[in-house]
């Protein structure tokens, strides 16, 4: 007999992983913010699972929390984790610590139904990794085990979206991503607004601000500990400032959680604080000092906990009240993981304080673009696609009156059909088209999906017109149309430089018609309106909205002078384009 209730959300998603595995054995994903309950939803599906089960986590702490959360309804569970000193599988479910369960790898000899991860986006999907070794020990017993991830953010930088498939009818990651559908998700502003999470207070600290911008990252977006450390040590005055200000806005606070860059950052930081009410935890701290250090700032007797990326997750403290973030991260996930320290529900707290001195300017209820932003000037846009009608969220530009002016999304992501004849949209924002079939392609691609021919390389076009001493190569950086007689058009293309050439299309041809709408039908501004030029006059009165190529090759006629003989889109190769430095 079980003793709690769910909350409507928390059945939903219960209730859609039921339908999802009746329905297939593709693994899937639950999206649901810190605080939100993960705990009781794994809960409640490991009481209905008529086999064995188990339910993984990356840390010590998730697994404790797990399992208390499941044997507190009278329920009985082992645990397999070393760092709990506790190694069993006896029970029908399990919790368990991956890196326990992989060293341990012929244990796992029995009939499992279902593996549940929490903190799923920490899942690669690589084949070596040790959530695949676990996975695929366990299908040996049972080919159709099924695979559940629960997660607050369903995102890796330098992977990007975890799942392929949204339940809403749209396309987020690849075919190759290690999830297959998220099946339910709960956005953080529900959980708000229904009072199940406390309300942020997000503050511009008046007070010196890091300077990080100047630091680079690696593909998944890491700074490099060396670089930070020098950053950071020429602003030791920035840092004093910063721990005063923390001090002051904390006074009618309960708990602060302070998030430093480095192991020396932390430690500065630290002793700026009051030394009877402060404590630090970093990678090395060890388990047994850590464990106290964690049940002290608990029970209220700390007031300030300093850390370095090793609470943000599978802590859980609901008396938080501030969040002081003192570090750079171009990942929001680990933004919204951070923060999510301080949402949870607790007495006599009415909002939680964030103060973020690092500048990282994310917007904790912003969509989620899912790709490292391509510049600091670029903020989520929505994009309708002229294709399918779906509503697109990309990384773009808008203007003063909020207009999207420019955006970067390549492919539509709208799911079109139902069940497993569902398919992407194949509306395509920006291409490379096949000279063999005339398909369009992803700007990356090196084969064409439709003939599987092999495309040529932007790169090796421009090296070849370069060393040609007819060819002339425009960095193109506009054009501009002029009205000719008999519904013709002259396409004027010129460089920063000044340096232009021509070419004419005849609109009363049907041919060279169909030649120019191949080229710039899709090819606008925005990107988001596909227009089908009809006449002459109209190219002319609408030419603000086309957009130019990034290079253009021409080549000397005897007869006619230089003639353009190709056009080069959506460019993304080693040459630099108009006006980038």
């Amino acid at each position: 007999m079980h003793i709690y209730t769910l909350r409507p959300y928390q059945q939903e998603a219960v209730d859609n992983t039921i339908t999802h595995f009746k329905r297939c054995n593709d693994p899937a994903v639950i999206v649901l913010p810190t605080g939100a309950g993960k705990s009781l939803v794994i809960a409640e599906l490991a009481r209905l699972a008529r086999h064995k089960i188990l339910v993984l986590a990356h840390v010590k702490e998730l697994v404790e929390q797990n399992a208390q959360k499941y044997t507190s309804f009278g329920l009985t569970a082992s645990i397999f984790s070393a760092g709990l000193k506790q190694k069993s599988f006896s029970e029908q479910v399990t919790f368990a610590s991956v890196q326990s369960v992989v060293r341990n790898l012929e244990k796992l000899n029995e009939f499992y139904s279902l593996v549940i991860i929490d903190e799923c986006h920490r899942v690669s999907g690589e084949p070596q990794s040790q959530y695949e070794k676990v996975i695929n020990t366990l299908k040996v017993n049972n080919p159709n085990l099924k695979v559940l991830g629960l997660t607050a953010t369903p995102y890796r930088l330098g992977m990007g979206w975890i799942y392929h498939h949204h339940y809403h009818g749209f396309v987020r990651g690849t075919k190759t991503s290690p999830f297959k559908r998220c099946i339910y998700e709960l956005p953080l502003r529900y959980m708000i607004k229904n009072k199940y999470l406390t309300p942020p207070k997000e503050i511009d600290p008046a007070v010196a601000h890091y300077d990080f911008s100047q630091l680079q990252t690696d593909q998944f977006g890491v700074y490099s500990q060396k670089d930070m450390n020098t950053l950071l040590q020429s602003q030791t005055r920035a840092t004093f400032s910063i721990v005063s200000h923390i001090i002051e806005q904390s006074k009618n606070r309960q708990g602060i959680m302070i998030f430093a860059a480095t192991v020396e950052h932390a430690k500065e930081v630290l002793s700026y604080l009051p030394k009877d009410e402060s404590q630090l935890i970093i990678g090395d701290t060890k388990n047994i000092h850590r464990d106290n250090i964690i049940n002290e700032f608990k029970n209220k007797k700390l007031k300030y906990l300093v850390n370095v990326s090793v609470l943000t997750t599978g802590f859980d403290a609901p008396h938080v009240d501030v969040i002081a973030i003192l570090r750079p991260t171009e990942s929001v996930s680990l933004y919204q993981q951070i923060v999510g320290r301080g949402l949870r529900l607790s007495e006599h707290k009415t909002d939680c304080l964030i103060l973020d001195y690092a500048g990282n300017n994310f917007n904790l209820f912003h969509p989620e673009v899912g790709s490292k932003q391509p510049n600091p000037d670029t903020e989520p846009v929505q994009v309708l696609c002229p294709g399918c009608g779906f509503a697109n969220i990309f990384w773009g530009k808008t203007n003063e009156q909020g207009q999207v002016i420019e955006h970067y999304g390549r492919r539509c992501k709208g799911l079109l059909g139902e069940g497993s004849a569902q398919q992407q949209c194949d509306y395509r924002f920006r291409f490379k088209e096949c000279e063999a079939c005339g398909s369009e392609n992803d700007i990356a691609a090196r084969q064409c999906w439709q003939c599987h021919t092999t495309l040529v390389d932007p790169d090796d076009k421009l090296r070849a017109a370069l060393n040609l001493k007819n060819a002339m190569v425009l960095r193109c950086s506009g054009l501009s149309v002029t009205l000719l007689p008999e519904q013709r058009i002259k396409v004027t293309y010129f460089d920063e430089d000044g340096a232009s050439c021509d070419e004419i299309y005849d609109f009363s041809n049907s041919k060279s018609r169909h030649v120019f709408n191949s080229y710039y039908s899709k090819r606008t501004k925005q990107k988001n309106a596909q227009i089908h030029w009809n006449s002459s006059e109209q190219v002319v009165e609408l030419q603000s909205v086309l957009s130019a190529p990034d290079f253009v090759i021409a080549k000397q006629h005897k007869k006619y002078g230089w003639q353009v003989s190709d056009k080069i889109f959506d460019y993304q190769g080693q040459y630099r384009i108009a006006d980038k430095s």
